[in-house]
């Protein structure tokens, strides 16, 4: 037999909730049972990749503590996980006793939200422990609380080791006709995989960063600016640009703390405006803070206006600075 702990506190020493899983773990250790405990506050960036440990669980034990209100956002995220990822004809032969201590009020309120939430996920729920503990000492010392815990151990071994059979309950209708995760039918390995790239920041943040470039690249199609960053500012210039005839030029704006230079060139009515590297034969090489060129594109400021308030410093050929405010025509200049 195998139980698994998920422990969803913080941690702390005096938590009352630690005392009676040690306790409940010895006794469940002296019954020759497989004990593996997960805190949830140390697999925090890995709580998504945590169901695929219930593969080999006969039953497990969700242990929080209430702090201040409910059982915590760690225990929340695991119950998440569980409905997106966990196998749910797994799931529905796993027995699951709730352990929930309170250090203020509310746990008998965190016993049957676990219950609720075990249920509804179409596991089965055994007879779980609450209580209130104001002083953890006493708490500890106390030989009848030590016989409680001990009984709800035993408990959960004769329930799973009996296969004991569990009333119906209306959430087991309510999760039939009710819920339904509305998601792509995946087989339990494919669910696994899923998971375990769910908790890649890496693979996370480069699905988000592919996303925000495809949504620009279709931005542009329709003829709308994207909201922000070097795509947005290329865009502002070309929408601003008002073609000067028989003149031509090559400029690059060097934005502080930024890893590329805008660099444009104008020939007559044809505009080439991109971020890149340093060129040479530039007749204008300017820098300027980010909020500078900000106010510029706005409308609150020119190139002119800026370069004589000190925002802004370019070396080249100066009478051509003035050119920028012609050809460039942002929204908000008078």
């Amino acid at each position: 037999m195998k139980i698994n702990i998920y422990y969803g506190g913080r941690g702390i020493i005096d938590d009352p909730t630690i005392y009676v899983l040690n306790r409940m773990q010895e006794v469940l250790e002296e019954l020759r049972v497989e004990v593996v405990r997960y805190n949830l506050y140390e697999q925090k960036n890995n709580i998504a990749t945590l169901p695929r440990t219930l593969k080999e669980a006969d039953g497990i034990i969700l242990a929080s503590t209430v702090e201040w209100y409910g059982v915590g956002g760690y225990m929340y995220q695991f119950l998440d996980a569980c409905w997106q990822y966990a196998d749910k004809e797994k799931l529905s032969r796993i027995y699951m006793q709730p352990i929930v201590m309170s250090t203020t009020y509310g746990e008998r309120e965190g016993k049957l939200t676990l219950e609720a939430a075990w249920e509804l996920l179409g596991g089965l729920p055994c007879e779980g422990l609450c209580g209130y503990v104001s002083d953890y000492m006493s708490f500890e010392l106390n030989k009848d609380f030590l016989s409680i815990i001990e009984k709800k151990a035993e408990n959960l071994y004769r329930s799973i080791s009996q296969r004991m059979k569990c009333m119906p309950g209306s959430n087991q209708a309510v999760r039939k006709s009710v819920l339904k995760n509305n998601r792509i039918e995946l087989t339990p390995q494919e669910t696994e995989q899923l998971s375990s790239l769910a908790a890649d920041d890496s693979f996370v943040k480069r699905q988000k960063a592919d996303i925000e470039e495809l949504a620009s690249i279709f931005k542009n199609k329709m003829g709308q600016a994207p909201a922000d960053g070097d795509e947005g500012i290329v865009f502002s210039f070309k929408k601003a640009f008002t073609p000067a005839k028989d003149y031509a030029a090559n400029y690059m704006i060097i934005i502080e703390n930024h890893p590329g230079n805008l660099i444009i060139k104008v020939n007559e009515d044809d505009l080439s405006c991109y971020f890149g590297p340093p060129e040479e034969d530039m007749d204008v090489i300017g820098k300027l803070t980010m909020p500078a060129l900000e106010k510029i594109m706005s409308g609150l400021k020119t190139f002119e206006g800026s370069f004589m308030g000190g925002d802004m410093t370019a070396k080249g050929n100066f009478k051509v600075i003035k050119t920028l405010d012609q050809l460039f025509r942002f929204r908000g200049k008078e």
